[in-house]
């Protein structure tokens, strides 16, 4: 089942302010939210998709990711597997939001752990080369990554600056009264809690470096420069959830075929004799080769086209082509015999160009994007 467009859910257009996708969110999560709707399985649903939507449109790095590349760019709607971008939001997750939204107090208190908010650890990133044909079919990488870890033997004992709530509360007397404002708790940066035991190479926060294997699994289609992100695989934060993994895809460039968005490009050459009288000739694919024919009187410049042999979409909307462009290739140094043979043929009407026939540059251009 293909999932909805974020910006539908909020109901806004792609090209809204921080504050409109804010706002519609706000919305959103106060008509739907679980307590004014106990038991109704529909509206926790409307919530939880909300509240993913304003995950990664609140976020420009997140936004930008799916403005190009959709739901692919984000989890696992276009075949990343599970564990990427929102789609594994748990409540914890969501309520975390609402300090933000609603000014600080939060929303649903009873939801956060008496009101405790909870700290993400902070993303890795990490570069992964792929050749044309792992892009093109999707494949499983396992690597290694150093990461933070909450270690073993940590003893951690409750804030006594907010009591383990992870907020400061301060009264304020105004015009109007009194005024209530919490804040995040200094002291322990809102996780209620203090660090006691610390074992030997464990830092002040509760954390050691560990290397781990991280399984990646590569959709077909990806491309030079796009960022997967998956969910929870980051650095851990004592008393709080792990942040992501975000893995940006490079192009290990081919030394015969060229990528140009879901098609590919090859030059061939061939000589002058081949394209007058036709030939047949194999080419190289992403995942192989091809026999292909060249018909006689082929004209330098022409662009034969390979249906379906180029990339599939992200996002699942088809393949691309392979374009074959044709290059006629001149011997710069000819043998006795070889010139008398040319010259015999310099002044024969049918080796005179044909100008209404011969299509110049932007005419090729213009068939190659029919």
């Amino acid at each position: 089942m293909s999932k909805r467009c974020y910006y539908e859910i909020l109901g806004v257009s792609k090209s809204a302010s921080d504050g409109e996708i804010k706002k519609a969110y706000r919305k959103m999560a106060i008509k739907f939210h679980p307590d004014k709707n106990p038991d109704d399985k529909g509206a926790e649903k409307k919530f939880k998709e909300a509240a993913e939507a304003y995950e990664v449109l609140s976020d420009g790095n997140k936004k930008a990711r799916y403005d190009q590349f959709g739901h692919a760019g984000m989890d696992g709607g276009g075949g990343f597997g599970g564990g990427f971008g929102g789609g594994g939001m748990n409540m914890d997750d969501i309520f975390s939001q609402f300090g933000d939204i609603f000014g600080g107090g939060g929303f649903g208190g009873g939801r956060r752990r008496g009101g405790q908010r909870r700290r993400k650890g902070s993303d890795l990133r990490i570069k992964i080369k792929l050749t044309l044909s792992e892009m093109a079919a999707g494949v499983e990488k396992k690597i290694k990554v150093k990461k933070s870890v909450v270690a073993d033997g940590v003893d951690f004992n409750t804030c006594s600056t907010c009591n383990g709530t992870g907020q400061t509360v301060r009264i304020t007397n105004t015009v109007l009264g009194q005024m209530q404002m919490a804040a995040t708790c200094s002291s322990c940066q809102g996780t209620g809690q203090i660090i006691g035991n610390r074992p030997p190479g464990v830092d002040s926060q509760g954390l050691k470096k560990e290397e781990a294997v991280v399984t990646i699994n590569i959709p077909a289609g990806v491309e030079e420069g796009m960022q997967l992100a998956m969910q929870g695989s980051g650095n851990e934060v004592a008393g709080g959830i792990a942040g992501d993994l975000l893995i940006q895809i490079i192009e290990i460039k081919h030394d015969q075929l060229e990528r140009h968005g879901s098609d590919v490009h090859y030059d061939l050459h061939i000589n002058f004799i081949d394209a007058a009288l036709g030939t047949s000739v194999e080419v190289p694919l992403i995942d192989g080769k091809a026999k292909i024919k060249i018909e006689p009187g082929t004209q330098s410049g022409k662009t034969l086209r390979l249906k379906g042999k180029g990339f599939p979409d992200v996002n699942g909307y088809g393949k691309g082509d392979q374009l074959i462009n044709i290059q006629i290739w001149t011997p710069k140094k000819l043998s006795k015999d070889e010139k008398t043979a040319l010259e015999a043929m310099r002044d024969s009407p049918n080796f005179k160009p044909n100008e209404k026939e011969a299509k110049g540059f932007f005419h090729r251009m213009k068939d190659h994007f029919r």
